[in-house]
């Protein structure tokens, strides 16, 4: 720095390239100081103790046998929304683990690329074993490029066949940018952010709570005579000796079509595995949802959600540059398709009248 002006830079492409920056020194006789930087080359190896379900060794026909066996109407007589599901998770989680293994994830550092199959590993190892024959002169340079050469072109081939086949299936969004986060070696963590006070908070568990209250306060609950009144209107539909407001063959339709690519949700139920299950656990889910939808009941696990943080632009330090994605539950959602369906469908009869 000469007079107050600004002479050395740190410019990079992306934040959070770089980190530890330190100035200090200066290089001899002149005005420019010496920078020293530590680059980010790539993610640190964590334990990564996430487990998945293993589909694969999956017995869907045990599955279904299992949940079948169960008298639902029977189980389920005189409880309400949230003791019904309740005991519809505690059989279908029990009936899960014996059926459906589980694998932990395999973490980034010790995974082979998507595109390098079992025959190129095989191939790539060749070439190592090549080059230490090259070193030990039992083999000649010529046949070492060679082996590089057939490898190389073995990999762009594999790659680009891999990229046409994303490309073709642009419905799995989640193969796709599985793809593009592998391809980006920077950190994508959440950066540090300031409290009330102004300090920066160092602790994972504080920015999750600065997090969750920022995004708590953007959602306001009224609350107001309408609540009241919403019950009651529930308690005089539910004397009400009518036909069922949610029929077993709507649930089966709503659940044969839920996407598989999708993640398992806060219950611990996937969407592929409930999809496979449709014409077994459409009868549990239809009562479930009767009751709640008379009662007004909702089951707490259907008000939960797992939340990440996406950042926006602007600063990293400020919570309001981050907006949330939501997990939420599988079933809860099938639920509140079934409702629009409904509410749709008065409206269309209301509106045919006039």
């Amino acid at each position: 720095m000469r007079k107050g002006v600004l002479l050395d830079l740190v410019l990079t492409n992306k934040e959070g390239l770089v980190e530890d920056l330190k100035v200090g020194g200066s290089l001899g006789c002149s005005d420019h100081e010496m920078v020293e930087f530590r680059i980010l080359c790539g993610r640190s190896r964590a334990v990564n103790r996430i487990t998945t379900l293993d589909f694969r060794r999956a017995n869907f026909g045990l599955f279904k046998d299992l949940l079948g066996r169960i008298p639902w109407i029977k189980v389920l007589e005189g409880k309400g929304a949230q003791e019904s599901w309740s005991v519809f998770k505690h059989h279908f989680l029990r009936a899960q683990d014996q059926c459906i293994p589980k694998n932990r994830k395999t973490s980034k550092g010790g995974r082979r690329p998507t595109q390098i199959s079992k025959k190129l590993l095989e191939e790539l190892k060749g070439k190592k074993e090549v080059y230490s024959m090259w070193k030990k002169g039992m083999a000649t340079w010529e046949e070492y490029k060679n082996v590089v050469r057939v490898c190389r072109d073995a990999t762009r081939k594999a790659k680009a066949q891999l990229e046409l086949k994303l490309a073709g299936e642009v419905k799995d969004k989640k193969g796709f940018f599985k793809y593009i986060s592998s391809k980006r070696k920077t950190r994508e963590n959440v950066g540090l952010r300031l409290n009330k006070a102004g300090a920066l908070l160092m602790e994972d568990t504080e920015k999750a709570e600065l997090l969750n209250a920022f995004f708590a306060s953007v959602f306001t609950a009224k609350v107001g005579p309408q609540e009241t009144q919403t019950l009651e209107v529930g308690e005089k539909v539910w004397r009400k000796e009518d036909l069922p407001l949610v029929e077993e063959d709507q649930v089966r339709e709503h659940l044969g079509k839920l996407d598989t690519h999708k993640s398992m949700d806060p219950d611990e139920m996937h969407p592929r595995v409930l999809r496979e299950l449709a014409d077994v656990i459409a009868r549990p889910f239809s009562l479930i949802f009767e009751r709640s939808w008379r009662t007004g009941e909702v089951p707490e696990d259907w008000r939960k959600a797992n939340v990440t943080p996406v950042f926006k632009k602007g600063k990293k330090e400020d919570p309001g540059n981050y907006r949330p994605v939501s997990l939420t539950s599988i079933p809860g959602t099938v639920m509140e398709q079934l409702i629009l369906r409904a509410i749709n469908k008065h409206v269309e009869e209301e509106v045919g009248k006039w």
